[in-house]
């Protein structure tokens, strides 16, 4: 399975892995699956941790780049496809974050791992729910 990772999910599974339902925490610790990551992603999570709503101990910056080396991800890139998908999906909020990943997830033909009741009706992808 190719799992592109909602930013939630992808900071669960390594600060709090006990948030994560046991299919999912399986599916991500599993060998065979590719674990993708958008640098929206990236993005969200030093907007969070800006903002003072999430705390990585240390600069955000440097604990994302160890992050990243602790876990292999395929980086699913931003590209003119994404940001033309993102503008046609149909969503009941127009988070523009959430609209890249749904879109990068179309785009890329992956499964996109969410916990969020918004996303999870979105019939375009193929969603595992975290729920």
């Amino acid at each position: 399975m190719r799992l592109l990772l909602d930013t939630h999910i992808w900071l669960w599974s390594l600060l709090a892995p006990d948030r994560l339902i046991p299919r999912v925490a399986s599916e991500i610790g599993d060998p065979d699956n590719e674990l993708w990551l958008s640098p929206i992603s990236i993005w969200e999570t030093m907007v969070l941790s800006q903002k003072g709503r999430i705390q990585l101990g240390q600069d955000a910056s440097a604990w994302i780049r160890e992050a990243l080396r602790r876990v292999q991800f395929q980086e699913a890139a931003l590209n003119f496809e994404v940001a033309l998908r993102s503008a046609l999906l149909a969503l009941r909020h127009p988070d523009p974050a959430d609209r890249f990943l749904l879109a990068t997830a179309a785009v890329y033909d992956l499964t996109f791992v969410t916990g969020d009741e918004l996303l999870l009706s979105c019939g375009e992808v193929s969603i595992l729910a975290n729920r």
